[in-house]
């Protein structure tokens, strides 16, 4: 089959089940290298050797996470040919999904937040509107689509609120605390006139929407200006932003409905990370810990 063969499935996905551009774009990057590591036919394909695709893709050195992801999208793939009556028999039924062990995910301590957010100076240019970025991510546990994705009408700043597209376009109303409504104001009273998006939040210098890597690349500037070793991008602060209401004992399935997760067993990772907190504070102070 041709690369063109593949967008009806996209098209799928699209209008069907409102994946993101991102997602989409992600998902077609699969189904083509996975085409062109085949060098036949989609329609000639059995289980055996999609095993044999996986053992080559762990062999380059890809995780565990990173074939399940590709092995997802395959799987979706032949589902759709079989659901279509494109082929008589899906071969990736059999196929287990490579075992994955949970990452607990790396977060900031509330001092190293603090650091972070307060690393911004509003004397440069673009000052207040990275601290803005910095204090809503943090503040409202935002993934980093989420936060490029916000239009100035998602925004009721006095009654401390935001209004979030999240995933399969799911829309939810996520609390922005005190200090991030502030220095949002502070950012918007700085804004450039001429901005050119009159629509988009956050703009770059040319007065377009940010995009993600620029968020990327700002969350990188002022965690070295602020002396944080570890590695960190924005979704560090959204982990940081749950790790620290769990470690407050905040409810679970409050922090579920703020992280806008569909499945609580995503959100329970972040329990591990309270858990083995717990156990260092455990064998540092007990006497027969």
């Amino acid at each position: 089959m041709s690369r063109n063969s593949i967008e009806p499935f996209i098209d799928y996905l699209s209008i069907e089940r409102g994946l993101s551009p991102n997602t989409l774009q992600a998902y077609r990057r699969d189904l083509c290298q996975f085409r062109d590591w085949l060098k036949k036919e989609f329609l000639q394909v059995d289980s055996a050797l999609i095993g044999n695709y996986l053992a080559t893709l762990r062999e380059k050195g890809n995780k565990s996470r990173t074939l399940n992801r590709k092995l997802s999208v395959v799987r979706m793939f032949y589902k759709f040919l079989y659901t279509e009556g494109k082929i008589d028999h899906n071969p990736v039924e059999g196929v287990s999904s490579p075992r994955l062990g949970r990452k607990i995910p790396s977060f900031l301590s509330e001092k190293e937040v603090e650091a972070l957010l307060e690393a911004p100076s509003v004397d440069e240019q673009y000052g207040s509107r990275d601290r803005a970025i910095l204090e809503v991510v943090y503040g409202a546990g935002l993934r980093i689509s989420e936060l490029v994705n916000l239009n100035l009408t998602d925004l009721n700043l006095k009654g401390g609120w935001v209004k979030v597209l999240g995933k399969g376009s799911k829309e939810r109303i996520v609390p922005l605390g005190r200090e991030a409504c502030r220095w949002v104001r502070i950012y918007l009273r700085k804004r450039r006139i001429e901005t050119t998006d009159k629509l988009s939040l956050f703009c770059n210098r040319y007065g377009k929407r940010l995009s993600r890597q620029a968020c990327w690349k700002i969350t990188k500037k002022y965690s070295q200006k602020s002396g944080i070793t570890k590695k960190i991008s924005p979704h560090t602060l959204r982990h940081s932003f749950a790790t620290h209401l769990l470690s407050r004992d905040a409810d679970l399935r409050f922090v579920q409905e703020l992280l806008g997760h569909t499945n609580i067993s995503t959100t329970q990772i972040y329990t591990h990370i309270t858990q083995e907190r717990l156990k260092k504070v455990y064998k540092k102070y007990h006497p027969r810990a």
